[in-house]
């Protein structure tokens, strides 16, 4: 019996040996979770955001990795981590049976003397029992103008052979203009408000790549369509004369905000075929301002349009939309106009003048059931118009005047996915909005094409 029980044994730890040791054989099976890493563009000396993939250990026994390591070394672009120790090169890494590690990849491109784009690549060398495994790497980079805390004085233009990317401000002093030329792409850090005390003329053109763009500096997943990725551009007291035209504001947190009115007889601020989308508060809003806006689209904000404190505002061929997805609940109006602010206790009211002609208000899958609010508090000269509009409203706007109004019609857009965050705008063929419009002189759409077609459309866009 004595003799069983150490036959026993011996067997049990010959077995945990058996268990515990490593495989060896060259067909021992290895995954990962994928084959290539991509990052998006990155400009140069800013780094970028963590990515990583898993090795597994597809064995009943333990594997021993001999090295993981990135190819070019030192030299690399790249940096890893392999389990929680730094490269570039990591060796001898014990994997437990059925078992996996994480490598995390980083990449931080040195700045070039090319203005272009430009692809970075390197790969991941995994060694175990004689065999190699490679993950390939690449990124693109490009190079930009660099702005720290910057102002403007005097007369300055930039043009579009490299991107500029702000940090922390850019602020624009009285009496000085910032002229920005067609093409330029221009990316705003977390803190990069661009603050206009003085001018800015964006001369932007009808077509993509002459568009002039302002959007958060994050572009790689997830963060390039997070809103609120900067705060947006702030046009102050003494700001006057600003004209943007075909400019896209993107990600921002307000896109357009404009206190106080005009210091000449020409609005504050006039926005001609501009898109301001995905604005995590509001895509624009004036306080007792001046603004002009024709052939623009507002779309996907917390609030698209607000409008307080009175003003003076003149909004002509303009789609204010909103679908609840992935980052905004639709649960505000699409467009807010009231003649007064509230500060505590304190009510604060001013003159109010608003027109809204051949406009579109409309919002979805949210919580709101007017799409348009008007309100007015005390006996300050009011007068608020709406002629030839599209709107969704539950309970019609006080204190306006309204004239061919279409109520409650869906507009019928070209297509609205919010599951692939795929929104067009343009009118379907069945649109209640076509040819409902006034002619307002106004020939341009917002793609840069002839209206009208017949009679004018509603909305920003005419349909060919």
């Amino acid at each position: 019996m004595k003799y069983i029980l150490v036959a026993i044994l011996l067997t049990g730890i010959l077995i945990s040996c058996k268990k515990e040791s490593f495989i060896t054989s060259s067909t021992a099976s290895l995954s990962t979770s994928t084959d290539s890493l991509h990052f998006d563009t990155l400009f140069t000396t800013t780094g970028s955001t963590v990515r990583y993939f898993r090795i597994y250990n597809n064995n009943n026994q333990k594997l021993r990795l001999g090295k993981v390591a990135l190819k070019g070394g030192n030299a690399s672009f790249f940096r890893i981590n392999v389990d929680g120790t730094q490269g570039p090169e990591v060796s001898d890494i014990e994997m437990d049976a059925n078992d996996s590690i994480y490598v995390f990849v980083t990449v931080k491109i040195d700045p070039t003397i090319d203005n272009l784009p430009f692809v970075i690549q390197d790969s991941i060398s995994i060694e175990y029992n004689g065999n190699h495994r490679w993950i390939q790497l690449d990124a693109w980079g490009q190079n930009a103008n660099f702005m720290r805390s910057r102002t403007v004085t005097g007369n300055v233009t930039w043009t579009n052979l490299m991107p500029y990317v702000i940090l922390d401000q850019l602020v624009i002093e009285k009496n000085a203009t910032l002229t920005i030329e067609k093409g330029c792409r221009i990316y705003m850090h977390a803190d990069g408000a661009i603050l206009v005390d003085g001018t800015l003329k964006v001369q932007g053109e009808k077509y993509d790549s002459t568009r002039v763009v302002f959007r958060s500096d994050r572009l790689d997943d997830p963060y390039r369509d997070f809103p609120g990725g900067w705060p947006g551009i702030y046009f102050l007291t003494n700001s006057k004369d600003n004209v943007l035209q075909y400019a896209n504001i993107l990600n921002a947190y307000q896109g357009i905000a404009a206190a106080d009115s005009s210091v000449n007889a020409n609005p504050k601020v006039f926005l001609s075929e501009c898109v301001i989308d995905n604005c995590y508060d509001a895509g624009i809003i004036g306080m007792r301002s001046n603004i002009k806006a024709q052939n623009c689209l507002v779309s996907n904000c917390g609030k698209n349009i607000v409008l307080g404190y009175g003003g003076k505002y003149d909004f002509s061929q303009v789609t204010a939309a909103t679908w609840s997805n992935t980052y905004i609940l639709h649960k505000d109006p699409v467009l807010v106009v009231t003649n007064y602010f509230k500060d505590g206790n304190k009510i604060s009211i001013d003159n109010c003048t608003a027109s809204f002609k051949n406009c579109i208000f409309w919002g979805e899958n949210g919580t709101t059931e007017d799409e348009v609010v008007v309100d007015k508090q005390g006996t300050s000269a009011f007068n608020v118009s709406f002629q030839n509009c599209l709107w969704k409203v539950k309970n019609q706007p006080a204190n306006v005047t309204a004239t061919n109004i279409i109520a409650n019609q869906s507009p019928a857009f070209e297509n609205i996915n919010t599951q692939l965050k795929y929104y067009n705008f343009r009118l379907s063929e069945n649109s209640p909005a076509l040819n409902k419009g006034a002619d307002l002189g106004i020939t341009l759409d917002l793609d840069g094409k002839p209206r009208p077609v017949g009679i004018p459309d509603l909305g920003c866009y005419e349909r060919q």
